[in-house]
C-alpha cells in the first residue's frame, strides 16, 4: 500500500491555530458575556434560556448606572488615582532605567537585583504591613495613599521594560550628540527621548491597566470616607433593596472598560511594537 505523506508543519500550524483559537474564545468570552448583558432587557437577563445576542437591545441600564449615586465621583477618583501613579512611575523609573543602562556605578548590579525581586513579589502579600503603616501614619482613606501604592507596585516593571529599551538605542546616536555640543541631559532629550516613544507607551498603558484594575489594597485602605473610593470598589456593591442590578452592574463594567480598550486602539500599533522591542533588548 502507498503511505500517504503527511505535511507535519502544515499539521503543527493547524494544531497551533486551533489552540490559539481556543484559548481567544475562553479568553473573550466572558468580557462579550458583560457586554450583551448589559443591553438585555432585565427580563431577559433572569431567563432561564440564555440568549447570546439580545433580542431587543435596550440602554436603559447604562443610564441606570451612570446616573447612579457616586458614579462620576468614582470614576473621577480612580481616573485622578491612576494617571497620577503612572506619571510618577515615568518619572521616577525613565532616570533610572537610562542610569542602569547607560551608566557603570557602584551597586548597580544590586540595585538591578532589588529591581528584579520588587517586580516578582507577590504584592498582596504586602497588604497587611501596608495597611498597618497607613493606620499608623493616619493615611487611611486618603487618595495620596492609594496613588502612592499604585506607584510603588508600578514602578519596577517600568524601570525594567524600560531599561531594554534604553539598551536598544545606540550608544553612537548619543555620542555624536555629545560631540556635537549637547551635555549629557541635552542628548538624553533630544535623541534617546523621542526613540522610546513606543516604549514609553506601552509601560504606561500596562501600569494604566494595573493601577485602574486594583481591588484589594482599594479595598482595604478606602474604609471610611465612601466618597474616595475607587471604581472597582463601588462596582463590588452596586446593589439595590432588591438584590443585585445585573444589568446596570453589567454595564458599569463595561463603562469602566472602555477607557483602556480606547487607549489600547488608538496606540494599538506603537504598543506592539513596544512590547516586541522591550522582549528582545537589553
Amino acid at each position: 500500500m502507498r503511505r500517504v505523506a503527511f505535511n507535519r508543519p502544515a499539521l503543527n500550524r493547524v494544531v497551533l491555530n486551533t489552540a490559539a483559537l481556543g484559548v481567544l474564545a475562553v479568553s473573550v468570552f466572558p468580557v462579550y458575556w458583560m457586554v450583551i448583558t448589559a443591553f438585555k432587557p432585565t427580563v431577559d437577563i433572569l431567563t432561564e434560556t440564555p440568549a447570546f445576542w439580545p433580542a431587543r437591545p435596550t440602554l436603559d441600564h447604562f443610564a441606570t448606572a451612570v446616573n447612579a449615586a457616586g458614579f462620576w465621583t468614582f470614576w473621577r477618583n480612580s481616573l485622578a488615582v491612576t494617571v497620577s501613579a503612572v506619571l510618577l512611575a515615568l518619572a521616577v523609573a525613565l532616570p533610572s532605567a537610562f542610569a542602569v543602562a547607560r551608566l557603570r556605578w557602584s551597586g548597580r548590579r544590586g540595585f538591578i537585583l532589588m529591581v528584579f525581586v520588587a517586580q516578582t513579589a507577590p504584592w498582596s502579600a504586602l497588604l497587611v504591613p501596608v495597611y498597618i503603616i497607613a493606620r499608623d501614619a493616619d493615611m487611611l482613606d486618603r487618595l495620596p495613599t492609594l496613588t502612592l501604592v499604585y506607584f510603588v507596585t508600578t514602578l519596577p516593571f517600568t524601570i525594567v521594560t524600560l531599561r531594554g529599551f534604553i539598551a536598544g538605542v545606540p550608544r553612537e546616536l548619543e555620542e555624536a550628540a555629545l560631540m556635537d555640543g549637547c551635555g549629557r541631559a541635552e542628548a538624553f532629550r533630544r535623541v534617546v527621548l523621542p526613540l522610546l516613544a513606543p516604549g514609553l507607551m506601552s509601560t504606561s498603558l500596562f501600569g494604566f491597566i494595573t493601577a485602574w484594575n486594583e481591588f484589594a489594597f482599594a479595598n482595604a485602605l478606602m474604609i471610611k470616607d465612601q466618597g474616595d473610593r475607587t471604581l472597582p470598589i463601588w462596582l463590588s456593591g452596586f446593589s439595590n433593596v432588591f438584590g443585585t442590578d445585573w444589568g446596570a452592574t453589567m454595564a458599569a463594567a463595561t463603562l469602566f472598560m472602555l477607557p483602556v480598550l480606547l487607549v489600547f486602539l488608538v496606540l494599538q500599533r506603537r504598543v506592539s511594537a513596544g512590547m516586541i522591542a522591550g522582549a528582545v533588548k537589553g
